[in-house]
């Protein structure tokens, strides 16, 4: 049985290397992509690069420049979506946005995490856990959305939130590290 990839164990969320030289030539290739799409101007050459950089981007969602993420094809998001300015998604492993998601200026929503030993962390030893985020979210800006976390549909995430657990449906979280506030009433 051959063993396996770097890029796999990372997307399997197990322990891999981020130093590996495979990785790194494909966030330098990323990081070219982003510099483009964050000068380009709005329309279909936009669209084009934004189509190019992640792995899925549903109808009539945006994401305003400057943009950031690690290697982008592991970024799905649905329709009616908005990422506003300044948004960072380091998506070392895949972050799941649902429809009409509304994401506040200056968001990070961070799937990496890197070894407490020091000397893991110096030989480049991390591990990725996925991020979702269900239907009809609202995220505050500035707030902080950490490795294997669960937004619950409906939910609203305060303004510099840090967000280190699952969010439920129906609920405000805010804090740090957040916390549930108060439950939301659908009408």
């Amino acid at each position: 049985m051959p063993s396996k990839t770097e890029k796999e164990k990372m997307l399997a969320g197990e322990r891999y290397n981020g130093l590996d030289p495979d990785l790194q030539a494909e966030l330098k290739k990323v990081k070219r992509l982003i510099r483009v799409y964050n000068l380009s101007e709005t329309g279909p050459k936009r669209d084009s690069l934004l189509r190019q950089l992640v792995g899925h981007i549903g109808q009539n969602s945006t994401i305003e420049p400057p943009f950031y993420c690690s290697y982008g094809r592991n970024i799905y998001i649905g329709d009616y979506v908005y990422l506003n300015f300044l948004c960072t998604i380091f998506d070392n492993n895949q972050v799941h946005i649902g429809n009409h998601v509304m994401i506040g200026p200056a968001v990070q929503i961070y799937t990496v995490a890197h070894s407490l030993q020091a000397e893991d962390r110096n030989q480049g030893s991390e591990t990725a856990s996925p991020i979702t985020i269900e239907d009809n979210v609202w995220i505050g800006g500035s707030a902080i959305i950490l490795p294997g976390v669960i937004v619950g549909r409906n939910a609203v995430v305060g303004a510099g939130a840090v967000v280190t657990r699952d969010i439920p449906p129906n609920t405000v979280a805010a804090g740090n590290p957040a916390r549930v506030i108060r439950e939301i009433e659908q009408e």
